[in-house]
């Protein structure tokens, strides 16, 4: 009897395809939207192209910057990339768009980054301008496609545009489901990019991926995030960066515990210190903080729980638990949690009441996908 067994194929990032993409860059002066994680196997792609005689005019960099190794919300001043010699240009110092300097002398940009499928994670942001300032200035833009290691999960409240921000600018769940490639077309096709010109935008879709894959992200894609279970609980523990509560900043897990110095949320001590390049100034910094250590929960997508367990624990204490509850709409995309919470529903309750709009994003996105599902 023969046994017939499923062989697994290597994917190819849109990096690793230079024959789809090289093609357009031929004498043309290229920018570069990248950071860490812009790799093409062992190279960066800055040196790869390069490498290829391909002119890179300048490299434009995210959150955390170009090396990935800055603070969350640490603001990033231009410099000079000391191997290429190439500017730099910060896109998330004094101004989160780039300017129309930075721009003229060039024909093509590239985004190239690794994402995590969460609205509030600011790479798809940078994104949006990028592709707004390409669009304004008649540029070619390139997304080089790489997997979301949350794309399995669609999730939590669509945002409503009243409460648009840097951490929440389209109207899609807190987990959308979706590649940046397939996110950039959605962006494009859905006209959420202002003005008359047309973007003149190709993805490089990702080889031999599907959207039931499960995939893990080869370089930390920020400081906080440095490792799978952290990627996974990411969407249910950054609602607490709005309230008086620790989730790891400052700790060798962050983003995979949470606790609270004067309200016991668990019996996992912690103290969260003073980290170059990932947590400056964490919250209850040289606290002896008590709460859950979450590095063997099996939770994945947008889950509530804690978040509620968390609010209901520091109301029995007379605590102030959102500290910020401007900033807690703004991460949600909507009132809609923190109103829930105030009137006590719970958390089966206040899920259901985005499940209609969910569903309905899930068909308008229908469209712009790029890998079985």
């Amino acid at each position: 009897m023969v046994l017939h067994t499923k062989i697994a194929i290597a994917i190819e990032v849109g990096a690793q395809q230079p024959e789809k993409y090289l093609p357009y860059l031929e004498n043309k002066r290229v920018g570069l939207v990248v950071n860490q994680s812009s790799r093409v196997a062992d190279m960066h792609l800055v040196d790869f192209l390069l490498a290829n005689n391909v002119k890179v005019v300048r490299i434009f960099s995210p959150e955390h910057g170009f090396r990935g190794d800055q603070d969350a919300g640490a603001h990033i001043d231009n410099s000079i990339d000391v191997k290429t010699g190439l500017p730099i240009v910060s896109l998330y110092g004094k101004q989160k768009r780039p300017s129309k300097e930075s721009l003229h002398d060039l024909d093509v940009l590239i985004f190239d980054i690794q994402d995590v499928g969460v609205r509030f994670y600011t790479y798809i942001s940078t994104m949006h301008y990028m592709m707004q300032a390409a669009k304004d200035n008649r540029k070619k833009f390139i997304v080089l496609d790489r997997p979301n290691p949350n794309i399995r999960f669609v999730g939590g409240p669509v945002l409503n545009k009243k409460f648009s921000s840097f951490v929440g600018m389209h109207p899609i769940p807190i987990l959308h489901g979706m590649t940046v490639g397939e996110l950039a077309q959605m962006i494009a096709g859905e006209e959420w990019l202002s003005g008359l010109n047309k973007l003149d935008l190709t993805v490089v879709a990702v080889k031999n991926y599907q959207a039931s894959d499960e995939y893990i992200l080869p370089i930390a894609p920020s400081p906080n995030l440095p490792n799978q279970q952290s990627i996974y609980l990411y969407p249910s523990l950054c609602l607490f960066e709005a309230t008086a509560v620790s989730i790891g900043r400052g700790t060798d897990f962050p983003f995979q515990v949470y606790g609270h110095d004067q309200v016991k949320l668990g019996d996992f001590g912690f103290s969260p210190r003073s980290i170059v390049g990932a947590a400056r100034f964490p919250k209850l910094e040289g606290k002896n903080v008590w709460g859950k250590d979450l590095r063997q929960s099996s939770l994945i997508g947008f889950d509530l729980t804690w978040f509620i367990e968390a609010s209901s624990a520091f109301k029995q204490h007379n605590k102030q638990f959102i500290t910020s509850p401007k900033f807690l709409d703004k991460l949600a995309g909507t009132d809609i949690i923190r109103l829930a919470i105030e009137q006590g529903l719970k958390a089966h309750q206040i899920e259901a009441i985005w499940l209609q709009e969910v569903s309905e994003f899930k068909k308008r996105r229908v469209p712009y996908l790029l890998y079985s599902r």
